[in-house]
């Protein structure tokens, strides 16, 4: 499957996807779904899938997974136990609005972190593609009235929410340090096996204060998505898109998630798209071509 999708552009394009559909769906069980059991059941779903993908090349490239261990844990545990958790966790305390703006200034902290740490550079038109599609996900969560903004206030979901968006810029930027070598299977289902260590004991503990899944069709249902597309193939296609453009270039791809945030809502919830998400889809895509379809842009960023 992976060998057809040769180009990182459009694997990232699927993972915000995925990804657009499990904030909507994850909205619309919240009440039958706890955060921490979402999450666990989540990735004990991903981690089936990828198993029998991972295990048939253990025994070869076990001496290069245990030489990067350092990296496979510190990894695992933002990218699987961290970031996705915080999220669910922040949506329970604050407006979807909040948290869609916060979660846009991933590709900002992600360039921020790359420039520190890696000595990554954009150029003007490079940076000014990023500005321009934050821009249009300004635009998009505040409904084409910036006096929104104004109204904004900061609280524990909030900030639960700046935790997460710091996790995932850590995450992308920490995945140039990923062992060499190692089939991306197997490092997934690592990936997956050390953020379900960290993960049970907090679902065990929410379990145990009596919050609990409500068994329907629509919450397994739900939880089932979460795992397969979101979980399994959105972070193999985010990992193999991040090894070949960057880890600045393909966080800026985030900025896709309201865009389809949008039209996921218009044909699953009947919400019609007013002039204001036209605007700022097309500055968000305006943004991404500036950064990524120039000739004569930089290799890696």
């Amino acid at each position: 499957m992976l060998a057809r999708l040769r180009n990182p552009y459009l694997l990232l394009v699927l993972t915000t996807l995925f990804w657009s559909g499990n904030m909507v769906l994850g909205r619309a069980i919240r009440e039958q779904v706890p955060p921490l059991s979402l999450a666990f059941w989540r990735w004990a779903i991903a981690l089936a899938l990828v198993l029998p993908l991972a295990l048939p090349h253990l025994r070869t490239q076990w001496p290069l997974l245990r030489r990067g261990w350092k990296a496979v844990l510190v990894l695992g545990l933002l990218g699987v136990g961290t970031y996705n958790t915080l999220a669910y966790v922040a949506l329970n305390y604050t407006a979807a609005t909040n948290a869609i703006l916060l979660n846009s200034f991933i590709p900002i902290a992600t360039i921020a972190l790359s420039w520190a740490f890696l000595n990554k550079q954009l150029r003007r038109i490079e940076w000014f593609g990023v500005l321009l599609s934050l821009v249009g996900v300004t635009i998009i969560v505040c409904r084409g009235d910036l006096q929104t903004l104004a109204g904004l206030s900061l609280n524990i979901g909030d900030l639960w929410m700046l935790v997460a968006v710091f996790t995932w810029a850590l995450y992308t930027v920490g995945l140039q340090w990923r062992p060499v070598g190692v089939d991306p299977m197997l490092l997934l289902a690592a990936f997956i096996v050390v953020g379900l260590l960290a993960l049970a004991p907090l679902y065990a503990w929410e379990v145990a204060q009596g919050k609990n899944i409500v068994v329907s069709a629509a919450s397994l249902a739900g939880i089932a998505y979460t795992g397969i597309f979101p979980g399994f193939l959105g972070y193999v296609f985010y990992n193999r898109a991040v090894g070949e453009v960057g880890a600045s270039k393909a966080s800026l791809f985030l900025h896709l998630m309201p865009v389809f945030g949008t039209i996921l809502a218009a044909i699953f919830l009947a919400e019609i798209p007013q002039s204001f998400h036209y605007l700022g889809m097309a500055l968000v895509f305006t943004g991404i071509y500036l950064t990524t379809a120039l000739p004569g842009r930089l290799k890696s960023a």
